[in-house]
């Protein structure tokens, strides 16, 4: 292992920056003109890690944030490392049946939040999922929903009277002399569980993806090195933090290699273009989608994006004429192409600068430093030789160490000999870069986020007037897939639509796991057995939608 990264954690890594680069700019929020220097940023994590000391946290406690990305989200997630807790990342788009699971079968014991997001209260969700808040006080809370649950602390300056505030958290932090915090943050070792990412499975149920401080440290280090990235670069991440992509190959590159990040809260097409341009970044990240839409901006040709020299487009597969106009027109001319999944760190395969465009369009790259790469037949598990398709799997150090709490469904997806199976479908050229080729399971991939229909099924089912209910990917050019829903209905509710179905889902699930289509149909296509032919119902969805 590279000497740099041996016993490498996330709160040595920021400490270690601090020191050798204190007045460079670590991170700018540019809405509110917030920039802090990785001294400043250091010592705001101090104060805040030395206040949540005061309220109680341990190392080994689970603190949850429901955010989009603003400082607070990474000063809490460089705060809980140096302490020891487990930092939990929750989805944006999250509605209260989902934080309602994600709190429980976490176990969080400390939720950071903000008021909400587009329209939906985080702050009213919260309330209905766990009521004693409002009666217990702060300090007492005692919920029979979520008995882990100690505080709430809240992202804002109108502080509901039931939670602390982030600043007060700050005020507390005289309370707890800095040794004791030094203390806690020398004795983190690199194999510690640093952070858990919520994913969905075939069981339509989230899993709590366990990732230690080697996992993201060592993979954020190869990331930006695989970019050529140094700390005079400067990265514009407009990816959700919560997310693999924005927390690793964003956070924990630039962590590893001293770069400033620009961190957008909200996605805007405009407010990308005008701070590159302004804040002379010279990395993006984003999913195919984001880049179509930077790309057909009208005010596009406004910016100078000449600073721009790299970046990442992952998440779905990127068209060769997104890559030659991204390369062309925006000057990211050593852009990589990523590969992997939440258990795997997550990426396992990354193009490099120095690959043509073909390589950097029809494949995925290759295997990252210190991780195994090998295709294998997905029923016997035997290694397939070059050019024949099979599952991949990958083993290293990226490997999880399971997921929270669900022994069984560890054990499904990581085999004896430490082989992560990632159900995808694939082969190496070869010049022994992947191809990707499909998915061995049904998950749906739409603009970058993982969809399993299985969960969408679940909340589907239970709408009154459906009997059974078949959701699969529809191919879009804007987002690589949207969802179609195939429904089997009551005599009585037959009409059922597209509309009806939004309007009951969106306060069970994220708008972006609600189908687009529907169609209402008599009966499924079956198996002999008796199972749903899903790839029929693709082949169908892709007639009747994929146009639209």
């Amino acid at each position: 292992m590279n000497d740099y990264l041996r016993n490498k954690t996330v709160g040595r890594s920021l400490e270690d920056n601090a020191a050798r680069w204190p007045n460079q700019e670590a991170l700018i929020y540019p809405g509110p003109g917030r920039r802090y220097t990785w001294s400043s940023l250091n010592e705001e994590v101090d104060l805040l890690a030395c206040g949540l000391l005061a309220l109680g946290v341990k190392p080994g406690d689970k603190i949850s944030i429901w955010s989009t990305n603003v400082p607070e989200w990474l000063t809490v997630f460089y705060a809980a490392a140096k302490i020891g807790a487990i930092f939990i990342t929750v989805n944006t788009h999250y509605r209260r049946a989902e934080i309602d699971y994600l709190l429980k079968q976490s176990d969080t014991n400390y939720f950071f939040l903000m008021s909400g997001f587009r329209g939906f209260s985080y702050v009213e969700a919260l309330q209905q999922v766990a009521p004693e808040i409002l009666t217990s006080g702060r300090d007492g809370l005692k919920s029979e929903n979520l008995p882990q649950l100690k505080k709430v602390i809240f992202l804002g300056d109108d502080v509901p009277p039931h939670m602390y505030g982030y600043k007060e958290v700050l005020d507390l932090a005289d309370r707890v002399p800095r040794e004791k915090l030094a203390a806690l943050a020398d004795s983190q070792h690199y194999n510690n569980i640093v952070n858990m990412q919520y994913t969905s499975g075939t069981t339509g149920f989230p899993k709590g993806v366990m990732l230690t401080h080697q996992n993201i440290v060592t993979n954020g280090y190869w990331i930006g090195y695989n970019q050529g990235l140094s700390n005079t670069d400067r990265i514009c991440l407009p990816v959700p933090l919560f997310h693999c992509f924005g927390l690793v190959l964003g956070a924990m590159a630039a962590l590893n290699h001293g770069c400033c990040m620009v961190v957008l809260d909200i996605y805007s097409a405009l407010d990308i273009l005008v701070n590159v341009e302004k804040e002379k970044c010279t990395a993006i990240y984003g999913v195919p989608t984001m880049f179509i839409t930077l790309l057909e901006q009208k005010s596009f040709n406004q910016f100078d994006l000449s600073s721009l020299r790299t970046g990442i487009m992952a998440g779905s597969p990127c068209p060769v004429k997104t890559m030659r106009e991204t390369i062309d027109r925006m000057h990211t001319k050593d852009i990589t192409i990523c590969y992997g999944m939440t258990e795997t760190s997550p990426v396992v395969s990354q193009t490099t600068a120095g690959d043509s465009l073909e390589k950097r369009t029809a494949t995925v790259g290759r295997a990252m430093p210190g991780v195994e790469l090998k295709v294998v037949n997905p029923e016997t598990w035997a290694e397939l030789p070059q050019g024949e398709i099979g599952e991949v799997v990958a083993r290293g150090y990226v490997n999880m160490l399971g997921y929270y709490n669900m022994p069984e469904a560890t054990a499904a997806i990581l085999d004896q000999d430490g082989w992560i199976h990632t159900g995808d479908l694939g082969c190496f050229d070869r010049d022994g870069y992947l191809v990707i080729t499909g998915r061995w399971k049904d998950m749906i991939i739409r603009a970058g986020e993982n969809i399993y229909p299985s969960e969408v099924e679940e909340n589907i089912r239970h709408m009154p007037g459906v009997r059974d209910v078949a959701v699969v990917a529809v191919p879009s050019k804007l987002h690589g897939e949207e969802l179609g829903a195939f429904l089997i209905v009551e005599a009585l509710a037959k009409d059922i639509t597209v509309k009806k179905i939004r309007s009951y889902l969106r306060p069970l699930i994220s708008g972006y796991k609600i189908p687009r289509f529907v169609q209402i149909v008599d009966q499924f296509p079956l198996t002999a057995s008796g199972k749903i032919q899903k790839f029929k119902l693709r082949e169908m969805a892709a007639e009747m939608w994929a146009k639209e």
